[in-house]
């Protein structure tokens, strides 16, 4: 039976990497992750709501945001599913922190580094296929040498990383390891290898969790669960209606066209639905921690009818 909470529901990711008690677990993964760039000796957590540049900016949401002693501001974030703009959306928000360091009146534009970690749990397209880590840059078109260092962007596909815990040959393998198959393991492996998994240990294991974390970690993984679920169903309901619709339409219009035009609109439908059914679940976890309406509004989109409906369903 797993032993150990699972780093990819989001309670459990920022269980592990978010706390000021567990920060020694963040400080030895990104130094695993720049090895031989740069060190980093201490970092401070943040406040993760950016607020925007005009009064009816949305907040932006990281999952974890700090700064390092020598100034570089480093957000880390983890996505179960891709996004049609996934590569698009980590340039916004890291562009965002970057303007955040303007400072009104005379300034020379003297900006801190910001880099964004990216742990993805499915594979983009539009990134390198087969390759684990991406890494992207300011750089010279033609010779590739770097031009900027204010700017980093590094993507890390774990559907890409298929080693066996023999075959991990470094720390920062040892790390990807560890989180894509922790929720499996009985024992924690490379105890022996480096004294940071003894303590990834034993602030993972699920029988130290006090019965408030314990609630907190299984609805993380229930919302987790059902969107999963949901998005499945959403997008296999999805292609079932696109080749019925497809079918009816290529009566008309042949049936090649109606098949791909109906499979489309199948899709487009399942995926807003699966999407909407993901703010629902999110929006009564904000409901059961105390959130105001205006909030949950902010960060699922939903209307202030809807969160109150929810909220009638929960009583």
């Amino acid at each position: 039976m797993a032993q150990f909470i699972n780093p990819f529901s989001d309670w459990g990711f920022k269980h592990i990497f978010g706390r000021e008690i567990s920060k020694d677990l963040l400080i030895c993964f990104l130094n695993d992750l720049f090895a031989g760039e740069f060190v980093i000796k201490s970092l401070a957590f943040g406040n993760k709501e950016q607020i925007g540049l005009s009064k009816d900016s949305r907040e932006v949401i990281f999952d974890i945001y700090c700064t390092t002693d020598e100034g570089k501001e480093i957000i880390v974030e983890m996505q179960n599913r891709g996004q049609e703009h996934f590569i698009d959306r980590a340039l916004y928000y890291t562009s965002r922190v970057i303007v955040n360091q303007g400072i009104k009146g005379e300034w020379d534009y003297d900006i801190r580094p910001v880099y964004t970690i990216c742990f993805m749990n499915f594979v983009d397209p539009l990134l390198p296929l087969g390759k684990l880590r991406t890494d992207m840059i300011l750089a010279d078109k033609d010779n590739g040498k770097m031009v900027s260092d204010k700017i980093r962007m590094v993507y890390l596909m774990l559907p890409f990383f298929e080693k066996t815990e023999t075959e991990c040959e470094n720390d920062f393998e040892r790390w990807i390891f560890v989180l894509k198959n922790m929720n499996t393991f009985e024992r924690m492996p490379f105890l022996a290898k480096n004294a940071v998994f003894k303590k990834l240990a034993e602030i993972s294991d699920l029988r130290t969790l006090s019965k408030k974390d314990m609630d907190k970690y299984e609805d993380s993984i229930r919302i987790m669960r059902d969107a999963y679920a949901t998005y499945k169903y959403a997008i296999k309901t999805g292609l079932e209606d696109g080749r019925k619709q497809g079918l009816e339409e290529g009566m008309a219009q042949g049936m090649a066209q109606g098949m791909a035009q109906g499979m489309e609109k199948g899709m487009e439908k399942g995926k807003a639905e699966a999407e909407r059914q993901k703010n629902i679940e999110f929006a009564k976890l904000m409901l059961s921690d105390g959130d105001s309406t205006e909030k949950i509004q902010r960060y699922t989109g939903l209307t202030a009818e809807e969160i109150n409906e929810i909220a009638q369903s929960l009583h």
